[in-house]
């Protein structure tokens, strides 16, 4: 009797530690499974962050990565995009998820309302799982000890009660939510486009109160650029592009039909290029998606005009070197010129910011040799820019108005281009 005791005890003992260190490997196969959970999300928030394009806005030109003091010049004034790195005192290290959604989503941070330069109208359309694992991201930023000064708008826009009203007016927070009608690939570019890549934000026309028109992609003036219509019209926007045009504009920053420059080289550079194939498609997808919109074009000027004789002339001096005599340029390198949307576009701001400062191809990985434009503001007078463009915009298949030489001077003050070095 008492060895069949000793030998139960023996045998307890035996399943007690048996159980302890099954327990302990357990516990450690399901913190394991944490760790490899947490890191998938914060890879999920990378890519999303990339989607967002957070780096372009929150990263000055040389500084460090999302810790802020880039200038946005806005009709109200200039507004300094703030630090978000994980510091805590001049950053967002010390905010938890639900402040970090209110800044994002809603427009609130702890320190007050935000102007819609954030693009929260179109980060409203973010998943709650989307937010969380941007979040998780985030959070793994290194920290950087940068003080922004953000609010550096005149009286009255300096007053972030203000933007109470706003949201009232302009501000949807509807979740997205899939169009049961489309397919599945369309309703992800959707969610793409309307959301994380804020199409809207730069690609609409905007109201008297910075609020979007119903004008949705048509274009618009942004800091000193002409953000391209991206409409189906197949005179000023993407309607003679295919999805695979625009799959090889996004992922490289150049097709057959232009190349990208200003703020959209960044955000190509900084973003789409960065995005997976099946993303490329669905954003492809979902705007080849979108209703024809039907717009006249223009009559071009006459070439017996007296613009277009003096452009003619100029542009074979100045231009045809790259872009040949009949501006069809180098395909997937040199944009045409031929029946060209962005040539066609209503508002000649892009073309005179180019033609004035000169710009760098996008440098992607498809795309790793971008050619450039050299400047001509120091070289050609106003009315020689305003006849070379004027000829661009109303021969080659092209028609749209006329650029005037007080046109040129303008946007010579306006983006501070150089004078040319005679007079």
């Amino acid at each position: 009797m008492i060895m069949a005791k000793n030998l139960f005890r023996t045998a307890l003992r035996t399943c007690m530690r048996g159980g302890m260190v099954f327990s302990a490997m357990a516990f450690l196969a399901h913190g394991a499974k944490a760790q490899d959970d947490r890191g998938a999300r914060i890879e999920r928030g990378r890519y999303l962050a990339i989607a967002g394009d957070c780096l372009a806005c929150h990263t000055t030109p040389g500084g460090k990565p999302f810790a802020g003091g880039l200038d946005l010049k806005t009709p109200f004034g200039i507004i300094t995009t703030s630090n978000i790195t994980s510091d805590r005192e001049t950053g967002i290290g010390s905010w938890t998820l639900q402040q970090f959604d209110s800044a994002v989503r809603h427009g609130k941070s702890p320190k007050g309302y935000l102007y819609p330069a954030m693009p929260y109208p179109a980060y409203a359309k973010i998943t709650d799982t989307d937010l969380a694992d941007l979040w998780e991201y985030i959070r793994t930023i290194p920290p950087v000890r940068n003080a922004v000064v953000t609010n550096k708008l005149p009286f009255p826009y300096n007053i972030r009660a203000l933007m109470i009203g706003w949201n009232l007016l302009f501000l949807d927070r509807t979740p997205f939510a899939p169009d049961p009608s489309k397919s599945a690939q369309v309703n992800r570019g959707a969610y793409l486009v309307e959301g994380l890549e804020h199409c809207g934000t730069c690609h609409t026309t905007k109201n008297f109160l910075g609020g979007d028109t119903r004008a949705t992609y048509q274009g618009t003036s942004l800091q000193g650029w002409y953000a391209p219509d991206l409409s189906n019209n197949p005179h000023t926007g993407l309607g003679r592009w295919s999805a695979d045009d625009l799959v090889t504009y996004l992922r490289s920053g150049t097709n057959r039909f232009t190349a990208a420059s200003g703020p959209m080289t960044e955000t190509i550079e900084n973003s789409t290029q960065h995005l997976s194939d099946v993303d490329l498609q669905a954003i492809a997808a979902y705007f080849k998606s979108l209703p024809p919109r039907a717009a006249a074009a223009p009559a071009p000027l006459p070439a017996t005009n007296a613009q277009m004789v003096t452009g003619a002339r100029e542009f074979i001096v100045q231009c045809s070197a790259c872009h040949v005599s009949s501006g069809a340029g180098i395909r997937n390198m040199i944009p045409t010129l031929q029946d060209n949307p962005a040539v066609n576009a209503p508002d000649p701001d892009s073309l005179l910011n180019i033609v004035l400062r000169g710009t760098n191809g996008p440098m992607t990985a498809a795309n790793p040799t971008g050619a450039a434009m050299p400047a001509f503001g120091w070289k050609l007078h106003d009315d020689q820019i305003a006849a070379i463009l004027t000829y661009i915009r109303n021969s080659m298949g092209n028609a749209a108005p006329a650029v005037q030489p007080a046109d040129v001077a303008r946007a010579r003050k306006a983006i501070g281009a150089e004078q040319p070095v005679w007079h």
